[in-house]
């Protein structure tokens, strides 16, 4: 009997100290929680002040995505014997120049992806990976300031593929109006005098234009995670089928060191390059801006990113 109390009573002891000792740990690190918080806003404000200085700010972050498979008597799918894949990259750069009195903002985007799907069964296929995302994208903005949040600017943008078809069709937005920076890290462009010049073989299609500009532009890195969103459109003052716009938004979480995952997804809207596409690629002949197909064109990429 006197064992059984005496082994009770270390068993009850032993739970008090776990359990006091346990509380007291947690608590510890809740204390250690919060100076960790605290250490981490005053890193931010230094952050902060840093991005505020006038000079040359540098940046770029991207995404890789793949996925390969390979199948041998699958019977269960329509094609036994396959091998697939798909290959995508998108890259996001910048370099911005910030002074007292003038700002110089430059900024480009790159998305390329590779798709295949080789039947081994039928050799008359195509057994190579054959282009799908092709996006490249260029601008470079001047604003002299008549104010600390607005400014007289001139807008420089070229669009175009590059891996088939290079500049045909090509866009180059030259333009001049107003720009609004109510933060470091939003842009808004407002320019009523462009041209958009529209470079292509097919004439009958692809017309330039006078029209309004308008670009947004927002960037932002909280702790982790980079983050970029750009709207470009362009209205034509001759005619709505001469109109387009693109928006681009890219998302990148860092894991560990400068690798982490990435995922960017994409908008637009162009009638020219829907009448382009019916006639040239669907042989559609009685295709015209009045009866066309404008469906609305996306893409998206998902995978691994890295920072640098």
């Amino acid at each position: 009997m006197k064992k059984l109390i005496f082994l009770g009573s270390m068993l009850l002891c032993s739970t008090m100290f776990y359990a006091q000792t346990e509380a007291e740990l947690k608590a510890t690190k809740k204390v250690k929680k919060d100076s960790i918080a605290a250490i981490q806003g005053r890193v931010d404000a230094i952050d902060a002040q840093i991005k505020a200085l006038p000079g040359w700010k540098i940046g770029a972050f991207g995404v890789i995505g793949t996925n390969l498979s390979n199948f041998n008597n699958w019977y269960a799918q329509g094609f036994p014997n396959n091998s697939s894949g798909n290959i995508g990259i998108t890259v996001n750069a910048f370099a911005n120049l910030k002074q007292d009195k003038f700002f110089w903002r430059n900024s480009g985007n790159i998305n390329l992806s590779w798709v295949k799907l080789d039947d081994k069964d039928d050799p008359t296929d195509d057994s190579g990976f054959r282009e799908a995302t092709d996006v490249f994208n260029i601008s470079s903005l001047y604003g002299r300031k008549v104010s600390e949040k607005f400014a007289i600017s001139a807008l420089g943008e070229y669009r175009t593929t590059i891996l088939s078809n290079f500049n045909d069709p090509g866009y180059l937005d030259l333009g001049v109006g107003g720009t609004w920076t109510p933060s470091d890290n939003l842009v808004v462009v407002i320019h009523p005098l462009n041209y958009n010049f529209v470079f292509s073989k097919e004439d009958n299609i692809f017309n330039s234009s006078m029209g309004a500009k308008i670009l947004a532009d927002y960037t932002r890195n909280i702790g982790n995670i980079d983050y970029k969103s750009n709207l470009s459109l362009f209205q034509s003052y001759e005619s709505g089928d001469l109109s387009n716009w693109t928006w681009t938004n890219s998302f990148s979480y860092t894991l560990w060191k400068m690798i982490g995952v990435g995922f960017e997804f994409g908008l637009r809207n162009n009638k020219q390059e829907a009448l382009n596409y019916a006639i040239n690629t669907l042989g559609d002949t009685g295709a015209t801006f009045d009866n066309v197909d404008n469906d609305l064109q996306t893409y998206w990429t998902l995978g691994v990113s890295y920072k640098l």
